[in-house]
């Protein structure tokens, strides 16, 4: 079974807050690690507006989402889904390789072919228009230089595959990777690391969080 990595600081879950009100809209996040770095906080920054929340679990690759997004899904309609995957369908992973999850970009193959990926996430996509009044895509984070497993061209490429398909689709796209483009290195957590230091955390989660929040007024005022 692949292994899909989040940094121990990026599971940290909020305290129990009880079942959703019904007053408030709810707002899944589906994503990988940098999106488990993210909901909590966001769902502490729009507490007492918006509820948030996301599977117990790292979504890792468009595979892992076709066999397990009706369990994520909780069986109810959400108000709003932002979801992303990317990171680890175009990560290269080699079964002799001992860095962490199989990584390597030199001998691996890679997890999901661009051409796979863009037919998963065309189901995907499929499937979650079914469950929720509101979608938005979160393009796939940077990959900074000598990264174990991925190649920095790679995420352009998987983003430019997943833009067509939102374009078809009306779905709008919140730019992650354009925000994160722009990081000074000491805003990740280490060289070749593509998950984020605090100060780089902080800004993904302002920036999700007001795309949420503009997101649901734009569609109360449909």
């Amino acid at each position: 079974m692949t292994e899909f990595y989040t940094p121990e600081k990026d599971k940290q879950e909020p305290a129990p807050q009880g079942a959703p009100s019904e007053a408030l809209p709810a707002v899944l996040i589906i994503g990988d690690s940098i999106s488990q770095g993210y909901t909590w906080p966001v769902n502490a920054l729009l507490a007492g507006q918006i509820h948030v929340d996301r599977p117990r679990a790292n979504c890792g690759d468009t595979k892992a989402g076709l066999e397990s997004l009706d369990t994520w899904l909780a069986g109810r309609r959400w108000d709003l889904i932002h979801f992303n995957w990317g990171l680890h369908d175009f990560c290269h992973r080699h079964p002799d390789s001992e860095v962490y999850g199989n990584r390597d970009k030199v001998k691996g193959a890679i997890a999901v072919t661009p051409e796979q990926y863009g037919e998963n996430l065309e189901t995907l996509v499929t499937r979650l228009e079914q469950a929720a009044d509101r979608l938005v895509w979160a393009s796939t984070t940077v990959v900074p230089p000598d990264e174990a497993g991925r190649f920095e061209g790679d995420v352009v490429c998987y983003n430019e595959i997943a833009a067509e398909i939102m374009q078809r689709h009306g779905i709008p796209i919140n730019d992650l990777y354009a925000l994160t483009a722009g990081f000074a290195p000491s805003m990740f957590i280490g060289p070749g690391d593509v998950h984020f230091a605090e100060e780089g955390m902080d800004l993904i989660v302002k920036q999700v969080a007001a795309c949420i929040v503009a997101q649901l007024a734009s569609k109360g005022g449909e």
